[in-house]
């Protein structure tokens, strides 16, 4: 059986686990996805550590593209949507992306696999102990498109939609929840589209990259994750309904801290 078979088959799995989470818990796949994709890499592929986290990162931003568009109709229907704040939010985050794929491109990668440990860490930090806080500033189209140049860096950079780091800081500026929520799905699929088309036109001419890859985008197992996760995450939202996800939330993120320091250790930080 070809491997290239074999992974897509495993990120089959994997995009069923993510799906199920992103429905869920309201969370971004790639916080799962890249640390399990930088393992098959190079369990399976032998790709060398510099590049198996670059296109980790690359392949779990392109699997956020169907699911941002899906995710982002969906509230657009139900109005939570506010193109103001989407606008201008999105307009940092496109300088934001770019900026943060072309970053992690030429980063190496030990020092890519540790900034993506210790951002995760953060973020999983704010998911136990975080509150939903707003300040006394309300948002500008200034303040927002610096937020979104900082989320979209950020976020190419880590190879997440951003929903975990927009969300709370639109809630900051005085963003109602739901509007803030609405907004960063949408955002998410523009941080997705300027990320993996970077990812892909800088990791063009690359020539150790493994093969039926698209840039840095490795397409077996960017298929595999999305064939299933589409599926999962309708699943994952129903379950949510009946489930106490705030104690599962803290779970997640209680196994993430873990995973980021598994990831720390490999490296020798």
């Amino acid at each position: 059986m070809p491997v290239e078979f074999i992974i897509l088959l495993i990120c089959v799995g994997i995009g069923s686990v993510v799906g199920v989470l992103a429905g869920m818990l309201g969370i971004g796949g790639g916080l799962i996805i890249v640390p399990a994709l930088t393992y098959i890499l190079s369990y399976f592929l032998g790709v060398s550590p510099f590049l198996t986290i670059t296109i980790a990162i690359a392949t779990s931003l392109s699997t956020i593209i169907l699911t941002g568009l899906a995710s982002s109709r969906a509230h657009f229907t139900l109005g939570n949507v506010n193109r103001d704040i989407v606008l201008y939010c999105a307009l940092g985050i496109a300088l934001g992306a770019s900026l943060g794929a072309q970053t992690a491109s030429i980063l190496d990668g030990k020092v890519l696999k540790g900034a993506f440990a210790a951002l995760v860490i953060l973020v999983a930090l704010q998911m136990i102990f975080g509150k939903k806080s707003t300040s006394s500033i309300t948002h500008s189209p200034s303040i927002l498109l610096v937020t979104g140049l900082i989320v979209g860096f950020l976020s190419a950079l880590m190879g997440i939609g951003g929903g975990a780091l927009l969300v709370p800081a639109l809630v900051l500026f005085r963003v109602e929840l739901r509007q803030a929520i609405g907004c960063a799905a949408v955002c998410g699929l523009v941080i997705a589209i300027f990320g993996t088309v970077n990812f892909v036109y800088t990791g063009w001419s690359v020539p150790e990259l493994p093969a039926y890859s698209l840039g840095y985008v490795y397409v077996p197992a960017a298929l595999g994750i999305v064939m299933s996760s589409v599926f999962t995450a309708p699943v994952g939202a129903r379950w949510g309904q009946a489930m106490d996800t705030h104690k599962l939330k803290r779970f997640f993120a209680l196994f993430l801290v873990l995973v980021s320091i598994r990831m720390l250790y490999d490296i020798g930080v």
